[in-house]
């Protein structure tokens, strides 16, 4: 049971990012955690309150948590073509240093 329910759990939340995805989740998580820092100490120091600052901050990376950790579809959209397994590759000379690979 616990099996299966840690199967679905793990099928949901495991994805694909490419290169191009991961290099736009690192720039959304500093800007979203720039801005939100910006903004929580901007109205702390207007409203001179600290808990509504450290609110702000806490929404503001809960945000950034809910955009970058998931595998959004708009993360894969540009998916490399990987060589095929060693098996398959046979067919390919490939030269490493001088040595033959596959």
């Amino acid at each position: 049971m616990a099996d299966q329910l840690l199967e679905q759990v793990r099928d949901a939340v495991e994805g694909q990012i490419d290169f191009e995805g991961q290099r736009l989740a690192e720039m959304l998580s500093t800007v979203l955690l720039g801005a939100a820092g910006i903004l929580a100490f901007l109205v702390g120091y207007m409203m001179q309150d600290i808990k509504l600052a450290l609110y702000i901050g806490l929404a503001g990376s809960a945000l950034t948590f809910v955009v970058v950790v998931p595998p959004w579809p708009f993360y894969n959209k540009n998916p490399e073509d990987w060589l095929p397994p060693h098996n398959a590759a046979s067919q390919y000379n490939i030269d490493v240093d001088g040595q033959k690979v596959g």
